[in-house]
């Protein structure tokens, strides 16, 4: 099977996690996916394949020589984001994709045009795998995961190309922040890995966000609206109130490269009750616990103001900024940056405005920075993939392999 098809067979599967379930994985579709490449890795031949209980599913490729090599990881998430639907994924190839805008459902006028998505632009002429405009695709990460498998089954396959012991890592629930918290480090037993879960050709990060989820819940008193004065308290206006008292233009929309924000992800109400759910992020971790303050300030101020408790914060620290943990084992780095440019990708090192669970892993002792996947505008109708960035993807795997074996 090839790497498109097989990514094609993944996409297939609904994995979306979801953070209100309370038991990993989130969701029980997640582990049908899981079962499904516990026999694909199986008959593929790889040795030590493992899944748990919790969804985590662990395989080796065995070392082809006796020289001393470090054991490495590569690591992908099997699920996909609860932003948009990944059930029924109709995918299709826009071949020699030309540089004009490409109609992804006609009846519901729905376009994925370069005047909305520029980096399009950068791929004319390459062969793009898009939606049908009703789910996402599901590149973030079963792209990432279709790479590691391909390239350890081309491994396999080359035996002149010398490695030592790899070990590869699939987990549930990164999409909420969950993914590392409870994958087996001693199990694993690398000296570092990487994470196949970036965005455009040629990423390599080892810096993201520090990031917390928080949950307010927004109390009030219902009674006869033709009754109300000085009685009713509607916690959806308590909801709006305190919206409104956050920085206007710290969220997704007006922030870009190192500057955090709070993200608004969902709301759901009426007189009686309110919830509202937020993301805050930010670099920077004394910004990111000043951000959480903020959070926490602006729910007291509210309570003061209404002399009871109509707002009740529930909050909590999802991952940190890897950059410390990286930057004493930097050759980890120095390494995927030649592997890029052996293979002919030119390597953009960046900050990532978001997470990966190589942030989590490595404060566990993993270092494991992350490279490109391949895919574009995850989380959404407009998500795409070249197909040529995820051969590429797969070639660095190679080389990465090929490398640490060489220098070691």
């Amino acid at each position: 099977m090839d790497i498109v098809k097989r990514f094609l067979k993944y996409v297939s599967f609904d994995t979306q996690s979801n953070d209100e379930s309370g038991v990993t994985p989130s969701t029980p579709n997640q582990m049908v996916f899981a079962k499904f490449l516990k026999e694909e890795l199986v008959s593929l031949g790889f040795d030590e394949v493992e899944l748990d209980d919790l969804g985590y599913l662990y395989a080796t490729l065995p070392a082809n020589t006796d020289k001393p090599i470090p054991t490495i990881g590569f690591i992908a998430h099997m699920d996909t984001s609860p932003d948009m639907s990944g059930k029924d994924v109709q995918p299709r190839i826009v071949e020699n994709y030309d540089g004009k805008d490409i109609v992804l459902c006609q009846e519901e006028n729905i376009i994925l045009s370069p005047t909305q998505f520029p980096e399009l632009l950068a791929h004319q002429g390459e062969d793009l795998i898009v939606t049908n405009g009703k789910t996402l695709l599901g590149a973030d990460d079963k792209a990432g995961i279709a790479e590691i498998v391909s390239a350890m089954v081309y491994l396999k396959e080359h035996p002149e190309i010398k490695h030592g012991k790899i070990r590869i890592g699939f987990n549930p629930d990164e999409e909420i922040g969950l993914g590392a918290h409870k994958f087996d480090v001693a199990k694993f037993g690398c000296e570092w890995a990487y994470t196949m879960d970036g965005g455009e050709v040629g990423e390599l990060e080892f810096e993201n966000f520090n990031a917390a989820g928080a949950k307010i819940t927004f109390k009030g008193r219902n009674v006869h609206p033709g009754y109300a004065k000085n009685k009713m308290i509607n916690s959806m206006l308590v909801a709006n109130q305190f919206i409104q008292m956050l920085p206007a233009e710290e969220t997704p929309a007006h922030t870009e490269g190192y500057e955090g924000f709070y993200h608004l992800i969902g709301i759901n109400g009426e007189v009686e009750q309110t919830t509202a759910s937020y993301i805050i992020r930010d670099h920077d971790r004394e910004r990111f616990e000043a951000r959480k303050q903020f959070i926490t300030d602006c729910v007291n101020k509210l309570n003061e103001q209404w002399g009871e408790t109509v707002a009740v914060l529930e909050m909590r620290d999802q991952y940190y900024n890897m950059r410390q943990q990286i930057e004493p084992v930097m050759h980890i780095i120095d390494i995927a940056f030649e592997a890029m440019e052996a293979v002919g990708v030119k390597p953009h090192v960046k900050a990532i405005r978001g997470g990966t669970d190589g942030a989590q892993l490595s404060f566990k002792g993993l270092p494991c920075p992350n490279i490109f996947a391949g895919g574009l505008n995850f989380h959404g109708r407009y998500e795409f993939l070249p197909i040529q960035n995820m051969q590429k993807a797969m070639n660095v795997v190679v080389k990465i392999a090929e490398l640490t074996a060489r220098k070691s």
